[in-house]
């Protein structure tokens, strides 16, 4: 296995936090902020000898674990090209967050956090198919590049503790409140510096030939009115785009891209700066021809996208019990997919007498949802279906899904939605926030021990 397929398994742990959601509890959360890698075997480490440098609550650091991890970083940063601090100095950086994490291993272990089996496959097949390929696979290339899988798979359930104690003892401690969102909104549209205000054009180029003459010219103006009259009739840009303009951009519907608008020509800022979303600006002449700009989007850097790509989902929830076993579940599921695919069942109806969620009584309809509403897992497998399409069960923390997708479309978000979106935006920095001080004060009340190392 490649250094570049490790550091895919490292990002992949990042998809693996979520918290439970306030109707169909699918909403994900805060992701994972240092995720050791797989380590390899100790023979290189052992060739030393180890030695405790630090106990927390009488749990021991050794030196192996810090050279471990340092020696992890080192690769990590080398590979991405990113000078390297001193090492006395990483060392001791590598030494606090191992500390920190210890106190927060143990203080899941005291207030019953626990992730079973179900889970931790269920994040193998997540960072498998991040890497594409499935998990008998990955397992596979992890133990032929000399890796432990079993110390893999340890390492990957002490990262779904952590996130689920922080999740547990972090979430309820944020709050946007409404007066926040509307100083923000209030902020960022008193900002008219254009190196933070971001905007998308499209344009219809219609080209003047260096040595056109003046009749040309008049010719060429008078093709591109007719097309900005044509546009403002109703008629749609991108066809417009495809039949008349002469810009290489014409396969993509002339769209020039989301940028800060001093990345702009001058001349089109001007044309389009007094224009709402989804004007259209007169004809500009540049050195290149005429243009007709259509304003796409508008926002500051700081907010988030406008626009979405929303998918419209429904699905049967069956939650695992002692009376029901997730390999059960699982059974269940599947023979709901063949009865359905065979038209001896509806989806809908096996909804509303199966699924153990809040969306039974609509059949299983969870409405529309932007990205990031579902847990990764959840939202990975919906994002790869087709309308229509039915997936094989599914396991997430809440249960086992049966998923299908029945519509997907583009839309500009409600003014509700963009003030949640806002809100988000914030929460996630307050999130941050109350995550460090949450860690400041638990690593304050444990008892640590720095030990000298032998002489």
């Amino acid at each position: 296995m490649t250094h570049r397929l490790v550091a895919l398994i490292v990002a992949s742990f990042s998809l693996l936090a979520s918290l439970p959601a306030p109707a169909q509890g699918l909403r994900p959360s805060l992701g994972l902020s240092s995720v050791p890698a797989a380590t390899r075997p100790q023979t290189e480490v052992q060739q030393a000898a180890d030695y405790i440098v630090a106990v927390v609550n009488s749990e021991p650091v050794t030196n192996s674990e810090v050279q471990r991890e340092l020696q992890r970083l080192v690769q990590q940063m080398t590979q991405q090209r990113r000078p390297l601090p001193d090492r006395k100095e990483m060392a001791r950086q590598v030494l606090e967050n191992l500390i920190n994490q210890k106190v927060q291993l143990q203080s899941a272990s005291e207030t019953g956090v626990r992730v079973d089996d179900a889970a931790v496959d269920q994040a193998v097949q997540n960072i498998a198919r991040q890497n594409q390929m499935d998990a008998a696979e990955l397992q596979r290339r992890i133990v032929q590049d000399g890796l432990v899988f079993s110390q893999f798979r340890a390492q990957l359930r002490e990262q779904l503790v952590l996130t689920r104690l922080r999740e547990r003892e972090v979430e309820p401690r944020v709050r946007v409140s409404d007066l926040e969102v509307d100083q923000y909104l209030r902020d960022q549209q008193s900002n008219t510096d254009p190196a933070s205000t971001e905007i998308n054009l499209a344009q219809i180029l219609v080209s003047v030939p260096d040595n056109a003459t003046a009749q040309q010219i008049d010719a060429l103006q008078g093709k591109a009115q007719k097309a900005l009259e044509r546009a403002r009739a109703g008629e749609d840009f991108v066809a417009l785009v495809r039949e008349i303009s002469d810009a290489a951009d014409r396969a993509n519907g002339g769209q020039l891209g989301l940028r800060t608008a001093d990345r702009y020509p001058p001349l089109f800022l001007q044309a389009t700066q007094n224009l709402e979303v989804g004007a259209i600006s007169a004809v500009v002449r540049s050195g290149a021809g005429f243009h007709v700009l259509k304003l796409l989007e508008r926002r500051s850097a700081g907010m988030p996208p406008m626009t979405v790509t929303q998918s419209r989902a429904r699905h049967i929830l069956l939650r695992v019990s002692p009376q029901l076993s997730e390999a059960a579940a699982r059974d269940k599921l599947v023979e709901y997919k063949k009865r359905i695919e065979a038209g001896q069942a509806d989806f809908a109806a096996l909804a509303r007498d199966n699924s153990q969620d809040g969306s039974a009584a609509q059949g299983g309809d969870l409405g529309w949802a932007n990205p990031g509403m579902y847990v990764p897992e959840f939202e990975d497998v919906m994002g790869r279906l087709a309308p229509g399409q039915i997936s094989d069960p599914l396991v997430s923390r809440f249960g086992v899904h049966l998923i299908q997708l029945m519509e997907r479309r583009n839309t500009a978000l409600s003014l509700r939605e963009q003030r949640e979106a806002v809100r988000s935006v914030l929460r996630e920095k307050k999130m941050d926030e109350s995550y460090v001080n949450w860690a400041q004060d638990l690593r304050g009340r444990a008892y640590v021990e720095m030990r000298e190392p032998p002489q």
